[in-house]
């Protein structure tokens, strides 16, 4: 995978970058942590400027985010109620469940999709709720974009100062972000054993 990030880097520049970024938050086994490493390195080689690069990232990422908003935006609030009483036994959810979930965004939703912008595999997912649970398109925007800022800008400046050991990252951060994502299975899966609806 490493070396074709690296070759659409080096064809596409920061369209390169941008285009996967959007790619990474759309079909996330492409990590972020690998595209703006090598946008780093190349920015310590002299062929990109960091801040187009992050600028690049940022825009990438918003985009790609904003996908799945838009889905869930469209989707909708009150379609959801006849879905989670059809299937709610399969999400382990009870409609009480998603009201509460409801308020949870409009009270703190910025901060929720602010938080998760530093988790792996929970990143993008956070912007389908926020989208059904009718999080201000501003507001979603805002909030994605600062905190894609923030973690671009570690992500680029690791690549910038560790240069080419920065590659050995794939061997590292591939394993975990399976981890994460067949730890979350097997979490839903005993969920979806035990759960029991309350009504």
């Amino acid at each position: 995978m490493t070396d074709w990030v690296l070759r659409l880097i080096d064809a596409g520049g920061y369209w390169g970058i941008f285009a996967l970024m959007v790619i990474e938050n759309i079909f996330p086994p492409i990590p972020s942590e690998l595209i703006m490493g090598i946008g780093g390195i190349r920015v310590g080689q002299g062929r990109m400027e960091m801040g187009w690069l992050l600028f690049a990232g940022t825009v990438g990422t918003t985009v790609g985010n904003y996908f799945w908003y838009l889905v869930g935006h469209i989707l909708g609030f009150g379609r959801l109620k006849p879905l989670v009483d059809r299937y709610g036994r399969w999400a382990t959810l009870e409609w009480k469940d998603v009201e509460a979930l409801d308020h949870i965004f409009g009270k703190y939703g910025q901060i929720v999709v602010f938080v998760f912008r530093f988790m792996p595999a929970f990143r993008t997912m956070i912007s389908l709720p926020a989208g059904l649970f009718r999080m201000g398109h501003v507001r979603f925007l805002l909030w994605t974009s600062g905190g894609a800022l923030i973690w671009n800008i570690i992500l680029a400046y690791a690549g910038y100062i560790l240069g080419q050991n920065f590659r050995d990252i794939d061997k590292y951060v591939g394993p975990v972000a399976t981890a994460c994502v067949v730890g979350a299975v097997l979490f839903y899966l005993w969920r979806l054993a035990t759960w029991k609806p309350r009504g």
